[in-house]
């Protein structure tokens, strides 16, 4: 872990709290709960945003919310952004940020068509700038698909002792390359992002696997990674799988156990019988 992720805790806290059961009644008990900050960006010494998320790892967190947000550009290794955890402020310098389209169209509802020709809609203008369609030759076997999903939910302790946080992780193959918790579903793709920025590893033709509902601002967030496959413990959305659909990104939802649903880009899954494609 690098240091300046070393200063962030993952310790939950505790809380008292009352439990009822239909067998015992009421007893009183401490619970553990996850933790939650709110932080705020500085770009070049000006406020940018505040983001709600866990109060860990933000340096991959703040630069993949930049990158995402498409405040940071191009291929080039990111600053390591300045980090008070106790006053909760990042701080990160920007070349060129004062003059770029992304800084001046932040935020700014953009309805327009998903690739000019659907009912699908970006909501931002910096949306319409970074999303591009998927086209990786990749492919995986449902049996990794559960693999990676049953992987992912062993690997969070926080969630385990708190319930509170999404989880994701990034893959090739089976091989886990990065691997995030946060309080936010967003936050948690930022926070792989922001890695793979920072660290130098190359989202193109991985996989992620993701514990939250597939919305279609989880979707876009995948295509701006240019990730082809998404696995999800719980359910898509009718709009994600219209953008999935359109953006060449393959999505299986309710991967529970041994078991997924497959919705987009079939032809990714490696031993589907031609019957049922």
């Amino acid at each position: 872990m690098n240091e300046s992720a070393a200063s962030g805790t993952r310790t939950p806290t505790t809380h008292r709290a009352y439990r009822w059961t239909s067998s015992d009644g009421w007893s009183m008990r401490d619970e553990l709960v996850t933790s939650e900050k709110a932080v705020t960006v500085y770009i070049n010494g000006s406020e940018f945003a505040t983001i709600v998320c866990s109060p860990w790892d933000l340096d991959y967190m703040v630069i993949g919310f930049l990158r995402s947000e498409g405040i940071l550009r191009g291929e080039s290794k990111p600053d390591v952004p300045v980090i008070d955890y106790e006053k909760g402020t990042v701080h990160v310098t920007v070349e060129g940020y004062e003059e770029s389209l992304a800084g001046k169209v932040f935020l700014k509802r953009y309805i327009n068509s998903c690739c000019g020709r659907s009912r699908a809609s970006f909501y931002y203008s910096t949306d319409a700038m970074l999303c591009r369609t998927v086209t990786s030759t990749a492919r995986i076997e449902a049996r990794t698909a559960v693999l990676l999903m049953n992987t992912l939910m062993r690997k969070s302790d926080v969630f385990r002792q708190t319930g509170g946080v999404h989880v994701a992780l990034l893959a090739q193959g089976d091989r886990v390359l990065a691997f995030h918790e946060d309080i936010g579903r967003n936050n948690v793709l930022d926070r792989i992002m922001g890695q793979c920025l920072l660290d130098g590893i190359d989202p193109d033709g991985k996989t992620v696997a993701f514990s939250g509902r597939i919305s279609s601002e989880i979707v876009l967030k995948i295509s701006k990674m240019r990730i082809p496959i998404l696995i999800a413990r719980s359910a898509p959305t009718d709009l994600a799988l219209e953008l999935a659909d359109e953006l060449g990104i393959t999505i299986m939802g309710f991967t529970r156990g041994n078991r997924l649903n497959l919705y987009t880009h079939v032809e990714r899954m490696e031993g589907l019988p031609d019957g049922i494609r």
